[in-house]
C-alpha cells in the first residue's frame, strides 16, 4: 500500500522539477510568432494555472494516460512506451540474467578457494568490473571485436550477434558487484554450525556447498537484486545511445534535451514503479529461500 503515496509523491516531484527547469517545450531558436504560440500552449493547456495543469497531468494518471508528447506530433506516451519498452526489457533481462549467472559462479568459486590464486583473479576482474564504467567498456568492446576482429556487428538490433556487446556492456558492472556479494555471503555461510554438521555427517563438499550453502549465501544477491534490476533498466540508457538501440532509453535522453515533458515524467514514473515492484518481490523472494524470515 505504500508504494501508491510513493507514486503521488514521485508524480509531483517530477512534474513540479520538470515545470522549474529553465526553458520550455516550445522554446526554439526561431520564435513562434505571438498568435501560433497563444495556440500551441492552449493545445496543450500550458496557458493554464500551474495547479491546473497539475490537476490535469494527476488525472490523466488516474487514468493510466500519460498524455500526448510534446515533440512527437501525433503520439501519446503510451504508444512510445509500448513500443520502445520491450527492446529495453529485453536487453536489461538478458544482462540481468548474464549477471547472475555468472556473479553467483565466480562469487561461489572464489569464497570455495579462499584466500588463494583463483579468490584473487576473481576480485580483481571483479574490482574492474566495478570501476570501468559502461561508457568506456562499450566503445573498448567495438574497438576489439568490430574494428580488430571483425567478429561482430556494430550496432542497430537485429539477430543475436547484435545483442553480445550491448548484453556483455550492461552486465559487466552487475557482475562484478554479484560476484563479491556472492563471496562474502557464501564465507559467512560456509562457517555456520549447520555447515560443519552437514560435512560431520558425510555429506560430499559439492552438495554442501550447491545444497545447502548456496541457499542461504544468495540472500545478500536477492536483495541487490531489486535495485539492480531498476539501475539495469535506467542504465540502458547509456548503452542504447552507445549501440544506437531503439529501446526506451534513446527516447528518455530526447525528451530530456528536447524538455519534452510529458515523455520523461512517464519513463520516470515507469521506472519508479517498476522498482518499487522489483522490491516487493525481493521482500517475498526472501521469505521462500530463507524459511527464518517470516512476515507477519
Amino acid at each position: 500500500m505504500w508504494m501508491i503515496p510513493t507514486v503521488w509523491i514521485v508524480a509531483a516531484l517530477a512534474f513540479l522539477l520538470m515545470r522549474a527547469a529553465p526553458g520550455g517545450p516550445f522554446d526554439a531558436e526561431r520564435k513562434l510568432p505571438p498568435s501560433i504560440e497563444k495556440n500551441v500552449k492552449a493545445k496543450y493547456h500550458y496557458d493554464e494555472p500551474l495547479y491546473r495543469q497539475y490537476l490535469r497531468y494527476m488525472w490523466g494518471l488516474l487514468h493510466l494516460d500519460l498524455g500526448p508528447s510534446l515533440k512527437l506530433q501525433g503520439r501519446s506516451v503510451n504508444e512510445i512506451i509500448a513500443q520502445a519498452l520491450p527492446y529495453s526489457l529485453a536487453l536489461g533481462g538478458l544482462a540481468l540474467g548474464l549477471a547472475l549467472f555468472l556473479g553467483i559462479f565466480f562469487g561461489t568459486v572464489a569464497a570455495v578457494h579462499h584466500n588463494g590464486l583463483i579468490d584473487y583473479t576473481v576480485m580483481v576482474v571483479a574490482l574492474a568490473g566495478i570501476s570501468i564504467p559502461t561508457f568506456v567498456i562499450g566503445p573498448l568492446l567495438i574497438m576489439v571485436f568490430v574494428f580488430v576482429l571483425r567478429l561482430l556487428p556494430v550496432a542497430q538490433w537485429g539477430g543475436p550477434a547484435h545483442l553480445i556487446m550491448p548484453v556483455i556492456t550492461l552486465a559487466a558492472p552487475f557482475t562484478a558487484y554479484i560476484a563479491r556479494l556472492m563471496r562474502a555471503g557464501m564465507l559467512d555461510v560456509l562457517n555456520q554450525p549447520f555447515i560443519r554438521a552437514a560435512r560431520a555427517k558425510g555429506v560430499g563438499e559439492a552438495a554442501v556447498i550447491y545444497k545447502h550453502a548456496l541457499k542461504v549465501a544468495i540472500l545478500p544477491v536477492v536483495t541487490f537484486l531489486g535495485p539492480a534490476s531498476a539501475q539495469i533498466l535506467t542504465g540502458s540508457v547509456v548503452v542504447e545511445k552507445i549501440f544506437n538501440l531503439p529501446g526506451l532509453g534513446r527516447f528518455f535522453v530526447n525528451s530530456a534535451f528536447n524538455r519534452d515533458h510529458t515523455v520523461a515524467l512517464g519513463v520516470a514514473l515507469l521506472y519508479c514503479v517498476m522498482l518499487l515492484i522489483l522490491n516487493l518481490l525481493v521482500d517475498i523472494a526472501y521469505a521462500c529461500l530463507d524459511p527464518r524470515i517470516r512476515y507477519g
